[in-house]
């Protein structure tokens, strides 16, 4: 059998995923602990790793000139705090707001916009 389980842990709350962890910790469940080859947590990037985040992404996308400014890479670090997910949210939200707009680049007001009337 192979499956796969994600989730976010998130940030010291109890969530479904942290509890199922936790319970896999014990004694009892020590069979189908030994049985998972593969653990990945992604961490929280910091406001440089947010840019190059960003930046691999587009360019996987076939994008070759920057579309975020700096500001709006502050501003998309500040809201999600680093976490790949809503840093992912986020600059999709973003890039649908800047082209039915018709803005080329997407700068931190635009962010801010879409923080406040999308995201809220």
């Amino acid at each position: 059998m192979f499956a796969v389980l994600t989730g976010d842990c998130g940030t010291g709350k109890t969530t479904t995923i942290r509890r199922f962890v936790d319970r896999l910790r014990l004694q009892y469940f020590t069979a189908i602990r030994q049985r998972i080859d593969i653990q990945c947590r992604l961490g929280h990037f910091d406001r440089a790793q947010v840019g190059e985040y960003v930046t691999k992404h587009l360019q996987y996308a076939g994008v070759s000139q920057q579309i975020f400014s700096d500001g709006a890479i502050d501003e998309i670090h500040r809201f999600s705090g680093g976490a790949a997910r809503l840093i992912n949210k986020l600059c999709t939200h973003c890039l649908l707001y800047g082209a039915q707009n018709g803005h080329r680049i997407i700068d931190e007001h635009m962010v801010k916009r879409v923080v406040e009337g999308e995201l809220s």
